[in-house]
């Protein structure tokens, strides 16, 4: 597995993950009201949004360099952003990819934040994306740890 640092965008920072997605040829935009995180091996090889919502988060434009692809580099980035949410955190994505978040504890959402739920019919009118969710109750919580006794 590829030695990453995983932070979190700051300040006139935030303008290094637009860079990393057209570098790239991704047509992905960082968003602007959201959290953006980055992974650094040398450079950065990897970036999402996260969008604060009601009850949580909603995760947009998680994307990978492609020589980093397959070595983890997704699942790390995931893990360190929402260890430092509170909340579900959502995404849309394509049915390609359900397995891959799967493995990242996310699982098909039953019911959507009103917010997300209207965009979702907007999104499928023009391509298969499929909603998902990973519920997390507390800071520093990951899938398959147990906060209770």
């Amino acid at each position: 597995m590829i030695s990453l640092h995983c932070t979190q965008l700051i300040g006139a920072e935030r303008r290094l993950l637009d860079h990393f997605y057209r570098q790239h040829g991704s047509r992905m935009r960082a968003d602007n009201e959201g959290q953006l995180w980055v992974a650094r091996a040398t450079g950065i090889v990897a970036g999402l949004c996260l969008r604060p919502l009601e009850g949580g988060h909603w995760l947009t434009g998680l994307f990978v360099a492609p020589l980093q692809r397959g070595q983890g580099v997704a699942g790390q980035l995931v893990n360190a952003a929402l260890a430092e949410t509170l909340g579900n955190t959502w995404l849309f994505c394509h049915p390609d990819l359900v397995a891959l978040y799967q493995r990242l504890g996310f699982e098909h959402a039953a019911t959507l934040p009103q917010a997300l739920a209207s965009r979702l019919l907007r999104y499928q009118s023009s391509k298969q994306l499929v909603a998902l969710v990973r519920a997390q109750s507390s800071l520093g919580s990951s899938p398959g740890n147990s906060t209770s006794v």
